[in-house]
């Protein structure tokens, strides 16, 4: 038991190499495609959930500065931090250069890559 203490950093990296090594190309493609697919979707719900807590934060904020209970900044940081979480896809997007690309899955909630341009479009 002592011995694996001691090299479990060592016999963690060997099974790595060696499932690596052993592992097919395709297979790792599917699971990459995969995780992104996962993580795609954990970000869009993710975000879904910040704008429905976050409106509601807003809204309650926006009460409270007109009576005077908080003061206005508390209010324009939150509206600015939701307009920063529904640009967050267009952020990525520039960042990993496939803004506009067929294979880009983030969108941002701004509505410039939503998807509702094309269907706008063949609706004339």
């Amino acid at each position: 038991m002592k011995f694996l203490k001691n090299n479990i950093l060592s016999i963690l990296a060997m099974t790595f190499l060696f499932t690596l090594v052993m592992m097919d190309g395709s297979y790792a493609a599917s699971v990459f495609e995969s995780a992104r697919t996962k993580l795609v979707d954990l970000f869009k719900n993710a975000k879904m959930v910040v704008f429905v807590i976050g409106g509601f934060g807003l809204i309650a904020l926006a009460f409270q500065a007109i009576f005077g209970k908080v003061k206005w900044p508390w209010f324009a940081a939150l509206a600015f931090g939701l307009a920063v979480v529904a640009a967050a896809g267009a952020i990525v997007n520039y960042a990993a250069n496939t803004d506009g690309a067929a294979g880009s899955k983030f969108g941002d909630s701004l509505g410039t890559n939503t998807g509702f341009g094309t269907a706008l479009e063949n609706y004339n």
